[in-house]
């Protein structure tokens, strides 16, 4: 089949000759263009109408195309929809475990105690036949680190740790050993809400009674206080007995 084809080219007007080979029945065309010559220049030949589009015959074939590329450009919507979605919800993924793991980070540093004041009760006890002064009980002043939310003491776990050993336990109702009293809330309230509250958290040392832990504290005794914050932040505070403790002391400053 042979066909002709005329492209304008302002101002020569050449001729183009293209050849298509019938037996080709997948769509696919064989063209061989003929280049402007000086013999179609002399021709002479007047403007003809410019043609853009060829036209096919066979409208099986085109129609076989055109379906294929509409598959081609529906596939590769629905994959770019597909790993946009993914995207977006990996991101928010992230975006609430970054925020998520930033407020735990926050609270771990900032809801501390802050140990106000420590002092213990002395007393007179046997110990090992003599009659001697100890520390009996230790009274800890705390208070809500600067920047802190609400602490909840009665969740607070306390570890000691001193010649005498190692002891953790929790500062809840349920531990006869230790006692907490908030001065500027109720009888029962054990949660600091104010950077101005204050709470006086006593532990019983006598550890020889039901209601006491670790054990007594002697002159010159060193013992290590560590408070732990439902976040998991810690305050640790140093005690440390005086040499002497006088018959006419009833407390002292550690």
């Amino acid at each position: 089949m042979f066909k002709n084809y005329y492209l304008e080219i302002n101002p020569i007007i050449a001729t183009q000759q293209c050849f298509i080979s019938s037996n080709n029945r997948r769509g696919v065309f064989n063209r061989e263009i003929m280049l402007p010559s000086d013999n179609a220049r002399r021709a002479g030949r007047g403007p003809t109408q410019h043609t853009m589009f060829e036209t096919i015959l066979d409208e099986e074939e085109r129609g076989q195309v055109g379906i294929g590329t509409l598959i081609v450009f529906i596939a590769m919507v629905l994959v770019a929809a597909i790993a946009a979605g993914v995207l977006i919800n990996t991101a928010g993924f992230l975006q609430t475990q970054a925020e998520a793991t930033g407020e735990e980070s926050t609270s771990q540093v900032s809801d501390r105690l802050q140990v106000v004041s420590q002092s213990g009760n002395v007393t007179s006890e046997n110990v090992d036949g003599e009659d001697t002064r100890v520390v009996d009980e230790l009274n800890i002043t705390v208070a809500q680190s600067p920047g802190a939310d609400n602490i909840d003491l009665s969740e607070t776990s306390v570890e000691l740790i001193g010649t005498g050993g190692q002891n953790t336990f929790q500062l809840d109702s349920e531990n006869t050993a230790t006692s907490i009293d908030i001065y500027t809330g109720a009888d029962d309230d054990v949660v600091l809400t104010d950077a101005s509250d204050r709470a006086d958290v006593g532990i019983n040392l006598d550890a020889e009674n039901e209601d006491g832990v670790y054990g007594l504290l002697e002159g010159g005794d060193r013992l290590s206080v560590t408070f732990t914050t439902p976040s998991g932040a810690t305050t640790s505070a140093e005690l440390r007995v005086p040499t002497t403790l006088t018959d006419s002391q009833t407390s002292v400053r550690l």
